[in-house]
C-alpha cells in the first residue's frame, strides 16, 4: 500500500512536466525517489538513427566527471608484465585460459572486460557469452588495449560505455540520487555531449530527437534539448 502512495504521489509531482530544464528535471527525481536504496538516476536518449545500418551505428565511452556512484568490477584478460600491472591498478580478477575456463562455465563476476590485443584471439572463443551482456572488450571503446592500467583506472572511476538498441535508443546509469544537483546536471550534460560526438555518418534528419531522466523506481520525465547540451 505504502508503495502504491509513493507511485501515485512521484506521478503527480511530474504531471504536466515535459520538456523541461536539466536542472528542474534533476531536482524532482531526486525529490521524488523515496526507495529504500540510493536508486540510479537513469537517461533514454532516442535517436534517429536505424543501427541495423553499420553507417548509423552509434556507440562509445564518457567519463562522467562526478562518476556513477556504482562499484564496477574489472576482469582483464592478460600475461606477465600486463597481468601485473591489471593486478596492480586494481582489476578484480586477471588471467588468460584459467579466466576463459570460469567464463565458459558461467560464473561471470564482472562488469567490464579488458584485453590485451594479444588475448583476443582467446577472447573471441567467448563472444556468444560476452557479446549478449555487452562485456566483449573492443577496441573502439578502449577495452582492448596495451594501457590496461589506464583501462582499469577509467572503468572504475565514473567510465560509462553507450551503444544504440535496436529501436534507436541509448540508455545508462549516470550517477546515484544522492549526488547533488549540479552534479547530476554535470553528468547529464557530458552523457549527451558524448553521444552528440557519436553521430555516425549516415545519420540523416534529426539525431537526437528526445533525452528522459528517470530514478530506478521512479518515472521519467523528457528535458529540454538546449537545456541538455548547454546550449
Amino acid at each position: 500500500m505504502a508503495t502504491g502512495k509513493r507511485t501515485k504521489a512521484a506521478r503527480a509531482a511530474f504531471e504536466g512536466k515535459d520538456l523541461i530544464a536539466v536542472e528542474e528535471a534533476v531536482k524532482l527525481i531526486k525529490g521524488a525517489a523515496t526507495a529504500k536504496f540510493d536508486e540510479t538516476l537513469e537517461i533514454a536518449m532516442n535517436l534517429g538513427v536505424d543501427p541495423r545500418h553499420a553507417d548509423q551505428m552509434v556507440r562509445g565511452v564518457v567519463t562522467l566527471p562526478n562518476g556513477t556512484g556504482k562499484t564496477v568490477r574489472v576482469a582483464v584478460f592478460a600475461r606477465g608484465a600486463k597481468a601485473d600491472e591489471a593486478k596492480a591498478a586494481g582489476a578484480d580478477i586477471v588471467g588468460a585460459e584459467d579466466l576463459m575456463e570460469t567464463i565458459q562455465s558461467g560464473k561471470i563476476e564482472f562488469d567490464r572486460c579488458i584485453a590485451t590485443p594479444d588475448m583476443m584471439p582467446l577472447v573471441g572463443r567467448l563472444g556468444k557469452i560476452l557479446g549478449p551482456r555487452n562485456l566483449m572488450p573492443n577496441p573502439k571503446v578502449g577495452t582492448v588495449t596495451m594501457d590496461v592500467a589506464g583501462a582499469v583506472g577509467n572503468a572504475k572511476g565514473g567510465e560509462v560505455q553507450f551503444k544504440v538498441e535496436k529501436a534507436g535508443v541509448i540508455h545508462a546509469g549516470i550517477g546515484k540520487v544522492s549526488f547533488d544537483e549540479v552534479k547530476l546536471a554535470e553528468n547529464v550534460r557530458a552523457f549527451v555531449e558524448a553521444v552528440s560526438r557519436a553521430k555516425p555518418a549516415g545519420a540523416k534528419g534529426t539525431y537526437v530527437k528526445k533525452v528522459s531522466l528517470s530514478s530506478t523506481m521512479g518515472p521519467g520525465v523528457s528535458v529540454d534539448l538546449a537545456s541538455a547540451t548547454g546550449n
